[in-house]
């Protein structure tokens, strides 16, 4: 793939939103947890222990790490795709649909929809594997 293809720049453009998207996971989880403990737990050392209680604090730093579960698996793809290139397209389409499930998986842990999150975090994985797929396509 030549570096100013348009596959070239769709994984770029796919990197840069999904960093945006940690990024907004570990402010919403810091946004929650200050509002419940306060800024001054948030700008000590949090040698106490002290967790946040609230449940939308909770649901957030879960939606995170769940996040965080997955993220190096999307980067490593992508990285794949970057190097081999995705002649297919299937590889950037998986990319897309784990990127997009992922951000709607936040208001839906937030909220506390069961089942529907569960499946919107399949549809996630099955992103992965389609960007698997376009590796070898």
């Amino acid at each position: 793939m030549e570096p100013n293809s348009a596959d070239a720049t769709t994984v770029v453009v796919l990197l840069c939103f999904s960093v945006v998207l940690l990024l907004a996971h570990i402010m919403l989880q810091g946004f929650l947890a200050t509002r419940e403990l306060g800024s001054t737990w948030n700008a000590g050392p949090r040698d106490e222990g002290r967790e946040p209680k609230g449940a939308l604090a909770g649901r957030a730093a879960r939606a995170s790490k769940n996040y965080q579960e997955t993220y190096p698996a999307f980067v490593g793809l992508l990285l794949g795709l970057a190097f081999i290139g995705d002649a297919s397209g299937w590889g950037l389409i998986g990319a897309w649909i784990w990127l997009i499930a992922r951000i709607v998986y936040i208001p839906l842990y937030l909220a506390g929809v069961p089942y529907i999150r569960s499946l919107v975090w399949l549809v996630s994985l099955l992103g992965l594997l389609i960007m698997m797929v376009g590796l070898f396509l």
